[in-house]
């Protein structure tokens, strides 16, 4: 791999900077590395070593293929680069968790730091997961429905729709679009699309970006700006960007010396940021910097409105839920869904501004005899644990997974939640003389499955 001697050049205002072992680095293939889900983790036999900065993260000696895996497809762990996990990092030194904090993930496709948040928070606060591009949007909330966190609501919109909810966000986590150069080593499409002139041209779209989303971020509220670029142009000098035009404190962290993280400080205001260099880190590229806003933030009106009466729902569709307080609404002909009773009035705040794919916990919908179950409801945390449910080994599961014939028999005719390793995978209803597979047909496996990967 032959890197640009442009962005070896910038690089190097780095004290320390070594570019022959930077070099050597790029030599090698990039790491494997996972995140276990703190409540489904359970339900892998994946092992390896602890990423030094989350303790759920763990690398791989390779890369298995995990779309034949059902505990993937379950939620009991997420393919995350290493580097990015150290956003946990950021959310536990500076943040009081189930404090009620809304925060926002603005370009969050395909979910890799909605779902870390997700683990953190507690159930009073709330994610909104916001992604912009059609195409990844279905991802990104595919993803968070295998996570299971009912305070993850997802939205589809432009960052210019933000700019309404004026002060309504406690954090703003800006994961921005960059010039890839962090992820040479996974992509070499990222290596031969580089240039200066792209580097640029990102530096813009970050500076609008941010511009945009900057009114809906409160006084005193925090804003984690990251990249997967080395350049200083999008990197440090985006924070110094920051700094001249909005209020800002720069936040600096503990970084303990054996991560091999590499703490920096922005040329002109000497804004703290910590980066992530193949060679010293294990992991790929990254960039990651806290700011906290001093200025004078205007301030979204509550949202008048009277709660919903959703009995009826609850009556119907309520077995499906953990016996905890929830509020059950109804958005649409079609639509139902609980979310905890706290945050009803910033639903009501939201949807005036925003596109919403996903709102709480989707339950399903009625029928004149029956309440048909929503695919998310079954790999929920806050599903009833007294759901009937059908345990099936490998080779059933993944079958299921295709929508092709599983070979299972229940006890008696119903709904019943399909699980592997105790993980839910989806609903079936058994019926006299077959079983129905209510698996969404846009989340089945299309690939072929060899015979041995059928094997427990």
């Amino acid at each position: 791999m032959k890197l640009p001697q442009a962005l070896l050049k910038d690089l190097h205002f780095l004290d320390g900077f070594n570019e022959a072992a930077f070099i050597a680095a790029h030599q090698e293939g990039p790491v494997t590395s996972i995140r276990r889900h703190p409540i489904k983790g359970v339900g892998t036999d994946l092992k390896g070593d602890q990423v030094a900065w989350h303790p759920e993260g763990i690398y791989l000696s390779g890369r298995p293929v995990f779309t034949l895996d059902p505990a993937y497809h379950a939620g009991a762990y997420y393919v995350q680069e290493a580097s990015s996990m150290f956003l946990a990092h950021i959310f536990k030194s500076l943040f009081t968790l189930n404090s009620g904090l809304r925060v926002l993930d603005l370009c969050a496709a395909p979910g890799g730091k909605s779902t870390l948040i997700a683990s953190l928070l507690g159930r009073e606060d709330l994610l909104i997961s916001n992604e912009v591009i059609r195409s990844r949007a279905t991802i990104l909330e595919e993803n968070v429905t295998r996570w299971g966190y009912t305070n993850n609501w997802v939205t589809a919109n432009d960052p210019t729709s933000f700019s309404k909810l004026e002060g309504f966000f406690d954090v703003i986590v800006i994961d921005a679009p960059c010039s890839g150069s962090g992820l040479f080593r996974k992509d070499s499409k990222a290596l031969t699309e580089w240039s200066e002139a792209n580097v640029m041209l990102c530096k813009g779209r970050q500076q609008r970006i941010i511009a945009d989303i900057w009114p809906a971020l409160k006084k005193g509220g925090t804003l984690v700006y990251a990249t997967c670029s080395f350049s200083p142009q999008e990197d440090e000098d985006i924070l110094d960007w920051i700094s001249d035009e909005y209020g800002v404190a720069t936040l600096p962290l503990a970084n303990k010396k054996e991560w091999g993280i590499t703490e920096t400080q922005s040329a002109k205001n000497k804004m703290y940021g910590y980066r992530f260099l193949p060679g010293k880190t294990k992991g790929e590229g990254f960039f990651a910097a806290a700011l906290n806003k001093t200025a004078d933030s205007g301030t979204l009106k509550p949202a008048r409105f009277k709660p919903y009466n959703g009995s009826k729902i609850k009556q119907q569709a309520g077995y499906l839920l953990r016996d905890e307080d929830w509020q059950f609404l109804q958005s649409g002909p079609e639509n139902y869904h609980a979310i905890n009773p706290a945050h009803e009035q910033d639903w009501y705040a939201l949807q005036k501004s925003l596109y919403f794919r996903k709102l709480g916990l989707p339950l399903g919908v009625p029928t004149a005899k029956d309440w048909i179950p929503a695919h998310e409801t079954a790999l929920s945390i806050d599903a009833a644990d007294a759901l009937p449910a059908i345990n099936v080994s490998k080779e059933q599961a993944l079958k299921f997974l295709k929508r092709e014939e599983i070979g299972i028999s229940a006890a008696g005719k119903g709904w019943h939640v399909i699980k592997f390793n105790n993980l839910g995978l989806g609903w079936v209803k058994t019926l006299e003389n077959r079983v129905n597979n209510y698996l969404p047909k846009h989340w089945r496996i299309r690939m072929d499955i060899p015979d041995n990967e059928y094997i427990t």
